[in-house]
C-alpha cells in the first residue's frame, strides 16, 4: 500500500463520523495522534488512512480505554500506593499501537473482538505499561508521558511494585482466555524482554558502540511484544497454525519488523524530539550512555565522539546532564548523517513489514496494519 492509496470500501464510516461529529474523545483518540504526526510532514494521503482506521476501529478502541479505566478506578480505589502509581501511569495519554496490534490481528484471522481479545489487548498494553514503571526506576526517569514519571510520585519501590501489580494483572487476562500456549507464549516474550533489559544496563556508562549488541536488546526488549500482540488473537483461536488462510510467520515478521522500526524512530526522537510532545526528558538515553542507532553510526564515523559521550555519561552520573555539551554532541551526530541514516534503517523495517504483509489476504484489517506500520516510521512524538 503506497502512501496515495485510497481505502474506498471505508470512506462511508468516515462520512457517517463526520455527520454525526462523533470522535473519540480526549484521551480515547489513540490512532489520531499518528494521523496528526503524519499529516503535519505533509502525508496527508496516510493521514486519511488512519481516520479511516479509527472511525472503523472506534468501538474497539473505546472498548479498550473502558477496560483500562475500570483497572485504573479499581486500582486508585484500593488505596495501595502500588495500584496508585500503576493508576498514575495508565491515565497518562499513550499511544496505544501495541493492543491496536491486538485488535486488528484479530481483524486479520477473522476473530471476533470480544470480551477474551480485549483482554488480550488490555493485557499487552499492561506488560508496556509495567516495562515503563521498571525503566523510570532503572534509568532514574523524571517525566513520563508528559508528566512527573510514578516514581517521582509515589517513591522508587512503590513504581517497581505497580509493574510487578501490572504483570501479573497482564498474566491473569491471558490466562482467562484459556490458551495454555498463548500465556506460555507471553511468559516468554517477557522473559524476553527481561533479559534485553539486562543486556542494555550491563552496557549502561560504558558506551561501547555494538550494532549486534543494540539489535539484540531491541529486538528483545521492544519488537518482541508487537511480534506477540499482533499474532495474539489467532494463537487464541487456531493455536500455534494461526487461523485458516493468515500466515502467523508473516504476522510475526511483520510485528518484529514494526517493533524495530518503532525504537529507531524513538532513537530519532530522544534527540530531536519536543518533549512537550514526545512526554519525556530530552537527551536521556545519551545522557545514560545507552546504545542508539544514531549514535552508534556516528561513532563509527567520528572517531573520538565515542569517548566524549563516555565523558558526558561520567559528568552526568556525577552530577546533572550538561545540556548545552549533550546538544553538540547531537550537532555532530547530525553532521555524520546518523539521524538520516536512523530513519532510513527505521524505513526498511518498514518495508520488511510491508512485504511480510504482503502475504496476507488483502482485507480492510491488513490495510489497517499496513497504514499504522507506515505512520510509526513517520511520527514525531
Amino acid at each position: 500500500m503506497d502512501e496515495g492509496t485510497t481505502m474506498t470500501e471505508d470512506s462511508s464510516l468516515i462520512a457517517s463520523m463526520n455527520a454525526t461529529g462523533s470522535r473519540l474523545p480526549g484521551r480515547h483518540d489513540v490512532v489520531g495522534p499518528l494521523g496528526d504526526a503524519t499529516r503535519s510532514v505533509g502525508l496527508t494521503g496516510l493521514a486519511n488512512h488512519l481516520e479511516q482506521v479509527r472511525a472503523w476501529m472506534q468501538s474497539d478502541l473505546m472498548a479498550l480505554e473502558s477496560e483500562l479505566d475500570d483497572l485504573v478506578q479499581r486500582s486508585t480505589a484500593d488505596g495501595d500506593l502500588a495500584r496508585q502509581a500503576a493508576a498514575h501511569l495508565l491515565t497518562r495519554p499513550g499511544k496505544r499501537i501495541r493492543p491496536i496490534c491486538v485488535m486488528i490481528g484479530a481483524h486479520v484471522a477473522d476473530v471476533e473482538v470480544n470480551a477474551a481479545v480485549r483482554d488480550l489487548a488490555v493485557a499487552c498494553e499492561l506488560v508496556h505499561a509495567a516495562t515503563l514503571l521498571h525503566d523510570d526506576v532503572i534509568d532514574e526517569g523524571t517525566e513520563r508521558r508528559g508528566a512527573q514519571a510514578a516514581r517521582m510520585v509515589y517513591g522508587n519501590t512503590a513504581s517497581v511494585l505497580a509493574g510487578d501489580y501490572l504483570l501479573i494483572q497482564a498474566l491473569e487476562r491471558v490466562a482467562k482466555a484459556g490458551s495454555n500456549e498463548l500465556l506460555c507464549s507471553l511468559l516468554d516474550t517477557i522473559s524476553e524482554m527481561v533479559a534485553a533489559e539486562a543486556l542494555q544496563l550491563a552496557q549502561r556508562g560504558c558506551f561501547e558502540p555494538s550494532r549486534e549488541t543494540y539489535l539484540q536488546v531491541i529486538e528483545g526488549k521492544t519488537a518482541s511484544l508487537f511480534r506477540w500482540a499482533l499474532c495474539a488473537a489467532p494463537r487464541m483461536r487456531h493455536g500455534t497454525e494461526g487461523a485458516p488462510g493468515v500466515d502467523l510467520a508473516a504476522l510475526s515478521t511483520a510485528g518484529t519488523a514494526l517493533g524495530m522500526a518503532f525504537q529507531l524512530v524513538d532513537d530519532v526522537l530522544d534527540l530531536e524530539g519536543n518533549p512537550d510532545t514526545t512526554g519525556k526528558d530530552l537527551f536521556a538515553d545519551l545522557g545514560q550512555g545507552k546504545l542508539t542507532w544514531p549514535l552508534i553510526v556516528a561513532s563509527e564515523l567520528d572517531g573520538s565522539l565515542a569517548a566524549d559521550v563516555r565523558a558526558l555519561v561520567d559528568d552526568a552520573a556525577a552530577g546533572e546532564l550538561d545540556t548545552t555539551r549533550a546538544a553538540g554532541v547531537v550537532e555532530r551526530i547530525r553532521a555524520a548523517g546518523a539521524i538520516d541514516a536512523t530513519r532510513a534503517f527505521a524505513k526498511q523495517q518498514r518495508t520488511i513489514a510491508l512485504e511480510a504483509l504482503s502475504a496476507l489476504p488483502n482485507s480492510r484489517a491488513r490495510r489497517a496494519i499496513e497504514a499504522v506500520v507506515l505512520a510509526t516510521v513517520e511520527r514525531r512524538h
